[in-house]
């Protein structure tokens, strides 16, 4: 191996690297026994996203039209509070919030399907903390999503 086959494997990541060897990873979702496209598929990063700023947004209107006198530090507190509120409510009894569905996208759990308030409330407070949400497996899902059993997939 020379030098340029040693860099680019390195700012390739190391799954491309294991490609190149003849690992077989599969698509996202496959180890789950989701498609691979189309409804029901892991849902991707950009409606994720998406999604959380429409929920994001929609959160610090409501603290800041119901709970502070103006926007100052307390509103970003108090809409991580409606957020929080938010997610447990909408996703802990029809599976999405507000920007989820505007984005086609749903939270389920892996064995039954629906998501139960309790794990809509794991899922949901770890996901308030920000950390969890910022760990990924190889599939896309979140530390959240893995500890609450849950996944967002394509509707």
């Amino acid at each position: 191996m020379d030098n340029r086959q040693a860099i680019g494997s390195w700012l390739s990541g190391p799954r491309a690297a294991m490609e190149e060897a003849g690992a077989d990873f599969g698509y996202r979702g496959e180890q789950l026994g989701l498609p691979e496209q189309g409804p029901g598929s892991i849902a991707r990063p950009g409606r994720r996203l998406g999604a959380l700023a429409v929920d994001w947004g929609l959160c610090l209107l409501i603290a800041y039209g119901l709970f502070t006198d103006g926007y100052d530090a307390r509103t970003g507190n108090w809409a991580l509070l409606v957020f929080l509120v938010l997610s447990v409510l909408t996703v802990g009894t029809v599976g999405f919030t507000p920007g989820k569905r505007l984005f086609g996208l749903r939270v389920v759990a892996l064995g039954t399907g629906t998501v139960q308030p309790l794990r809509g409330l794991l899922r949901s407070v770890l996901l308030c903390l920000a950390i969890p949400a910022l760990v990924w497996d190889r599939d896309g899902r979140g530390l959240h999503d893995r500890l609450a059993r849950t996944v967002e997939v394509r509707v």
